[in-house]
């Protein structure tokens, strides 16, 4: 069977996609592999058709159960026999699939890496033929990823204790350059065959936003969603708890993810969520590497992430099917001090030295930095992320807000001069600096208790914002930190002049603050956009869906296992009418039109009738 007879049988594809072809010539050839592609840009068919032609069994090492789950599931769904082994089995079930593997019945394997050197497992895979080792999200081998997981430098090991060593290839969505060698090095990759697809995702809408109230502004963007599948996510765990406790008081159907879950509830929120039972699933960054739910229309993130490449990788998590759909975040000041608290405060690496350990942490800075660009930028936020992953781009892509909106400059000199008059007033009468927070309370007015005791209330300056909002102080402060007039010191946290405050304050200095305003009045209009390939009756998507939801229940599987959304459109544009025709359709194959033909072929023709 050739490669393209495996594409279009057991995928239901007629073509590859960028890249594909050659990583699977390479890893065919023997040659070890390295693929950087965005999500949803079939990483996995890379290593899946060749495990299907090549002898024996691959290895896929994934860094979490549900990725393994949910790949597993797929793979059995198109007819190609693969297992995972891992924690989520019992005894007796783990016992099973060792002795399917002994007997040769599956081309699959998934573990994690720290199976890898558990007692029992070496000893198990030395009497196999494993052609192909594959790594998924291969980042984690890298000290400098956003995601470094110590049980990945493991892998090499693993691999050179094998009785032969087999082709190994690597895959990963988000990996800068620095990434991609240290990929090469730590898995100790042979003259590998490399492809960087490239980062764009086209079918993404990126906004930024920043709202004087994030949790009304969160809650608009969902209510305009009902009924579309969505990821909110959030810094910490007791914000995670409070956004999914406002969203179902308000009758939204939301779920919850955190580590700090029992694993019990975290499997069953997680099913909730994969199976549309809760379609907006609220979570901290704990949730979602791999995730292979296809019809996630819009990720929100209601805090910024640490870094872009952690960013990219959780909005990437929408879209998947190629749909458009949407990645928005809303920013606030607040969201820079607690991503550079979790830097500061990181556990500790026992893998590393103390050179090293303080070598992460100035790149996570330097990575915090460039995140807080993105969402402080003018310009196209799509050009913002492909310049950091060095990828060629145009000045615009009209699908961003920054895009889609209009740039003001405002002067603001006055307010400036209020503001580092106030500062130095505040040094003068306590003989030290405080923090931004007790700047902003004295030049809003406020009567908390520590203003009173400190007497900060007799001060020239108090009270000459009272009108702004404690968001509007925080921009203002933000403004003059950009440009250099306030800088906070970073041990006591206090916010201290710098010789340009002088220039502003004395000799005449302007200063400007730039100001975002949407020329479009709705944010989810990217979502609303059709298809360049035609139109697409709606009514008549939802009777597809709704016989895809009935099938995903009667098998107990997630409903982009049936099929993805991109192929409900397209059956729905083309309309086949025989079992023939629908083998046709993109993302059907041979076992899937055989199960599923009769009904969706039903559903199509009486959506038909309807139109006449």
């Amino acid at each position: 069977m050739s490669k393209e007879m495996v594409l279009q049988r057991y995928f239901g594809h007629e073509t590859f996609r960028p890249g594909q072809e050659t990583l699977i010539d390479g890893i065919l050839a023997g040659r070890d592999a390295m693929g950087i592609m965005p999500t949803g840009g079939g990483k996995s068919l890379c290593y899946q058709i060749p495990a299907l032609l090549m002898p024996g069994v691959t290895l896929v090492i994934s860094p979490l159960i549900s990725l393994m789950k949910d790949q597993v599931a797929a793979l059995n769904g198109v007819g190609i026999p693969a297992a995972f082994l891992n924690s989520s089995l019992d005894e007796e079930a783990f016992r099973t699939v060792c002795r399917q593997i002994r007997q040769g019945m599956h081309k699959l394997i998934y573990v994690a890496p720290e199976r890898l050197f558990q007692e029992g497992f070496l000893a198990l895979v030395r009497g196999l033929t494993i052609p192909l080792v594959a790594v998924d999200e291969a980042h984690c081998i890298s000290q400098w990823g956003q995601d470094f997981r110590p049980s990945y430098l493991k892998i090499t090991e693993f691999v050179d204790q094998l009785p032969q060593r087999p082709v190994v290839a690597a895959f990963t969505a988000t990996a800068t350059r620095a990434v991609q060698q240290d990929i090469r090095q730590r898995l100790a990759l042979r003259d590998p065959v490399t492809v960087v697809t490239g980062f764009d995702r086209p079918n993404l809408y990126f906004g930024v936003y920043r709202p004087e109230q994030k949790r009304s502004l969160l809650l608009s963007l969902v209510e305009e969603r009902r009924g579309k599948s969505g990821i909110i996510y959030c810094s910490t765990r007791a914000r995670v708890e409070g956004v999914c406790d406002q969203l179902c008081r308000r009758g939204i159907p939301a779920t919850r993810y955190h580590a700090g879950l029992e694993e019990e509830e975290r499997r069953r929120n997680q099913d909730d969520f994969q199976f549309d039972r809760k379609p907006i699933m609220v979570a901290t960054n704990a949730f979602g590497m791999g995730i292979d739910k296809s019809n996630v229309s819009y990720v929100i993130h209601y805090n910024m992430p640490k870094s872009l490449e952690a960013y990219y990788q959780e909005a990437g998590r929408a879209g998947r099917d190629g749909e458009p759909a949407e990645c928005l975040l809303l920013f606030g000041p607040g969201d820079v001090e607690t991503a550079r608290y979790f830097i500061q405060n990181g556990g500790e690496n026992e893998e590393l030295t103390e050179e090293e350990r303080a070598q992460v942490q100035a790149q996570d800075t330097r990575r915090l930095e460039a995140m807080v660009g993105y969402c402080r930028t003018t310009g196209c936020l799509r050009a913002y992320l492909l310049d950091y992953f060095g990828q060629g781009h145009p000045d615009r892509c009209d699908n961003c807000s920054n895009c889609r909106s209009q740039v003001i400059q405002t002067d603001i000199t006055r307010q400036a001069q209020m503001i580092l008059s106030c500062v130095k007033r505040i040094r003068d009468k306590l003989g030290y600096y405080v923090g931004s927070g007790l700047v902003s309370a004295v030049l809003r007015g406020s009567r908390a208790q520590r203003v009173l005791d400190l007497g900060l209330d007799s001060l020239s300056t108090y009270g000459l914002l009272k009108g702004t909002s404690e968001n509007g102080m925080r921009r203002y402060l933000e403004v003059l930190r950009e440009k250099g007039c306030l800088y906070t010191e970073p041990e006591h946290n206090t916010l201290r002049l710098t010789p340009q405050a002088g220039e502003v304050l004395f000799r005449g200095a302007k200063v400007t603050m730039t100001v975002v305003r949407a020329l479009d009045t709705a944010p989810s209009s990217a979502a609303k956009e059709t298809r360049a390939d035609g139109p697409m009756d709606s009514g008549l998507m939802e009777a597809l869906k709704a016989t895809r939801l009935r099938l995903a229940r009667l098998e107990g599987v997630p409903v982009y296992v049936i099929f993805s959304n991109a192929t409900l459109a397209d059956m729905a544009r083309r309309m086949p009418q025989s079992r023939e025709e629908f083998l046709s359709i993109s993302g059907v194959g041979e076992k899937k039109a055989k199960k599923y033909a009769a009904a969706f072929l039903e559903t199509l023709r009486q959506g038909a009738e309807e139109e006449e």
